[in-house]
């Protein structure tokens, strides 16, 4: 009996086809946390979205740090690196800027990104405060780019379906949101003072920090907020300074609550602290209305809590657990077999998707996807909490 031979199948032909499929050429501003993680989605992107619209090409990352630069560029694949972000914005190789730097780098790159026509990917919050995001958003308005502003959360899958079944009427109306966004990472006293500290860097701390995904979440699934009541607290008041081995002003907040009065009539609240003992990422939100009840944790994002009022017999009446891995997992047909779950960084893949899409097929990003406008509303919000911690009294959310 002769022997079936073996031989190796050249890709040639599938190589020549993908190299036919475009590129966009990606900016990358911060070679930090969220340079890594936007990073990773955008080599992730074109591989689960198989075939892509586009493949987003690395191009050049810029970071402070000159010699970690060099060794990211290397790590992430970056053909180019830059200390200078005017060298991004100038740059004709690129069409999409990625700005992932601390906060008051926010405004100007992503302003003169608009100007040259480029499509912007940027960080949330959007800015250090209302006034400013609206300059951002209105740039971005007048160029006629796509822009995101990065609250990642819309886009996981359970978020999705909350989503859904709240624009399918399944919950019937909503009487209440709550939420929380619970850290630990700064309750040591002798943690060094560093950017997310300062106001003149960040804006605020535990607000624009956490809170801001919160409030996203809040407009997102319940519709726009009309007013607040808040209190903030900054525990600890003074912190040390590596580099002038000198004690400076904390000045801006450890911790805030507020209620939220949303303009349909429900009302929530929102807390967010990073001086939770046990607490790493606790992002939790609870939606309460006519038909049921639904919650909702990011350390556990697949699964959703979920309680209908009319759907179970009152002996098994309760909160039973769905795994948002089935059918209405929106990209379900492109990640893994049900019952396999996607993690935190997928999130920053979805965005990339949506971006990709809209640049190429030159039509508006998904409506889960938040927007410039999306970080101005929700910038308007936080400078009316902090207004309210500081006068005692409810603050009207005004939107231009």
């Amino acid at each position: 009996m002769s022997e079936k031979k073996v031989g190796f199948v050249s890709m040639t032909a599938d190589k020549k086809a993908s190299e036919s499929i475009p590129k966009i050429g990606v900016g990358m501003i911060g070679q930090a946390f969220m340079g890594k993680a936007h990073s990773n989605a955008y080599k992730k992107m074109p591989y689960i979205f198989w075939p892509p619209a586009a493949i987003p090409e690395l191009v050049t990352i810029c970071g402070t740090n000159a010699e970690a630069l060099k060794e990211s560029a290397r790590r992430y694949g970056y053909k180019k690196y830059t200390t200078n972000w005017k060298d991004i914005i100038q740059d004709d190789e690129i069409q999409l800027v990625d700005n992932g730097t601390p906060n008051y780098l926010h405004a100007e790159p992503s302003i003169e990104a608009a100007k040259a026509k480029k499509h912007i990917i940027c960080e949330k919050p959007l800015a250090l405060n209302a006034k400013e995001a609206k300059q951002m958003r209105d740039e971005v308005v007048k160029a006629g780019v796509k822009n995101i502003c990065c609250f990642n959360y819309r886009v996981v899958p359970a978020i999705v379906l909350i989503k859904n079944l709240i624009m399918d009427g399944k919950l019937g109306r909503i009487y209440h949101f709550r939420a929380r966004y619970l850290q630990e990472w700064i309750l040591d006293p002798n943690f060094p003072i560093i950017w997310r500290l300062k106001k003149e860097y960040c804006g605020s701390g535990a607000l624009g920090d956490l809170g801001s995904h919160i409030i996203d979440l809040a407009r997102f699934l319940c519709g726009e907020i009309k007013s607040v009541m808040a209190v903030a607290a900054t525990f600890i008041k003074e912190r040390y300074n590596e580099k002038t081995a000198q004690k400076e002003k904390v000045d801006v907040d450890d911790a805030i609550a507020s209620v939220v009065e949303f303009e349909n009539g429900a009302i929530g609240t929102i807390e967010a602290s990073r001086f939770c003992p046990g607490r790493k990422n606790y992002n939790t939100i609870e939606i309460n209305a006519e038909n049921g009840s639904i919650w909702w944790d990011l350390e556990n994002l697949n699964n959703l809590w979920v309680f209908w009022r009319n759907e179970q017999p009152i002996e098994t009446q309760g909160f039973h657990k769905i795994n948002v891995t089935e059918s209405y997992h929106p990209y379900y047909d492109k990640w893994w077999p049900h019952g396999h779950i996607i993690g935190w960084e997928n999130t920053f893949v979805h965005i990339v998707y949506n971006m990709v899409e809209a640049i190429i097929n030159n039509k508006p990003l998904e409506p889960y996807i938040a927007t410039f406008e999306d970080g101005y509303r929700n910038a308007v919000i936080c400078d009316a909490i902090l207004a309210s911690a500081e006068s005692g009294k409810k603050e009207i959310c005004k939107y231009e």
